[in-house]
């Protein structure tokens, strides 16, 4: 039987199979156990097993990779559109149909297979990013506590740390006993949970040193480390994109085009793609905005006009779309940024 391509519906035991051949008809559907997938793999001939994004997606293509098939992961958002069936019903067999059918397609982008390394690295990031975000809502927390009170503390979580004390002197006798009992808890956790962001800093930047990538994107001046960890262990080959166009776009960072009659019309950006290294691209760029006007370099001047010609988000934006395109050409050309 001659395979061309394979969708499979990746689930925690079960998992569904279709396959097509050279003319993209259907010559076998079936549903697997999960201790006989690997089994039903190692007597086909080697072919493209496509699988959605998701938990295992990783493990299942390292796997098949080093049987000798060409795996591949597809966003999610990309098969619904060929999912067939009434009213686009979803079940197993057609999640598969549409994800062999949705792998077939000229110019489809594909999520780059990540290395058992990479996912690690990344687990370290997604703890952080979970560890920040609980530090912010305790800071959010304890100022509407504090409000409720009639005593207004400044936003920001640093500014709230330095006044902390004065705070609690100032107004030690405005708050009960048993609120100040609660707020000092949450305060002692706030700077618990800052301890474990710094923890994890420091996890992040001793990996940085044992890696050239990483090193040679942080030159670039609004990547810090958490960014081009967070990049290089996400993106790892990225030859898999055709150029830093399409890098971009796949972060997210390109706008929407709604072109007609021979019009172009761009929109805002797609923001499609890992919202996370989005996130921290354009973060980056904010704060590099802020020390443009110092500098006299190209990039640096070219910003600046952005920001007196459009809008201090624009520019960050666009920013941000600058230095991805700059990260795929260091990591898929080898090469080192120089300032210009």
């Amino acid at each position: 039987m001659n395979i061309k391509r394979i969708g499979i519906d990746l689930a925690k035991n079960s998992f569904s199979i279709c396959a097509v051949d050279a003319n993209d008809k259907i010559v076998r559907e079936r549903t697997l156990k999960r201790k006989d997938l690997l089994a039903f793999f190692a007597d086909i001939p080697p072919c493209m097993i496509a699988m959605e994004s998701g938990s295992g997606a990783h493990h299942w293509s390292r796997t098949l990779i080093a049987m000798g098939h060409d795996a591949r992961i597809i966003d999610p958002k990309f098969v619904i559109p060929y999912r067939t069936g009434g009213k686009h019903r979803k079940n197993d067999r057609n999640d598969a149909r549409a994800i062999c059918e949705t792998a077939g397609r000229p110019h489809m982008r594909f999520v780059p297979v990540k290395s058992e390394s990479q996912q690690a690295i990344l687990v370290i990031h997604r703890r952080r990013r979970q560890v920040v975000a609980e530090h912010t809502r305790t800071a959010n927390q304890i100022r509407g506590f504090l409000a409720e009170f009639g005593v207004i503390a400044a936003k920001g979580v640093n500014t709230l740390k330095r006044e902390w004390a004065r705070l609690r002197m100032e107004h030690a006798e405005h708050l009960p006993l048993l609120a100040w009992e609660e707020l000092d808890a949450l305060y002692s956790q706030l700077l618990s949970l800052h301890q474990h962001i710094l923890s994890y800093d420091r996890k992040i930047n001793h990996l940085n040193k044992e890696d050239q990538r990483t090193q040679r994107l942080m030159k670039i001046s609004g990547v810090g480390p958490v960014t081009a960890s967070a990049i290089v262990a996400t993106v790892g080959n990225a030859t898999v994109f055709k150029n830093g166009r399409q890098f971009a776009s796949w972060l997210g960072l390109t706008p929407r085009e709604h072109s007609t009659g021979g019009k172009p019309r761009l929109g805002r950006i797609s923001k499609r793609g890992d919202v996370y290294l989005r996130t921290l691209l354009v973060h980056g760029a904010r704060s590099e905005l802020m020390l443009t006007h110092k500098r006299p370099d190209a990039k640096s001047q070219w910003a600046e006009y952005l920001k007196l010609n459009k809008s201090w988000n624009k520019a960050a934006v666009a920013l941000a779309n600058k230095h991805a395109r700059i990260i795929w050409a260091l990591l898929a050309k080898n090469e080192t940024y120089h300032l210009v």
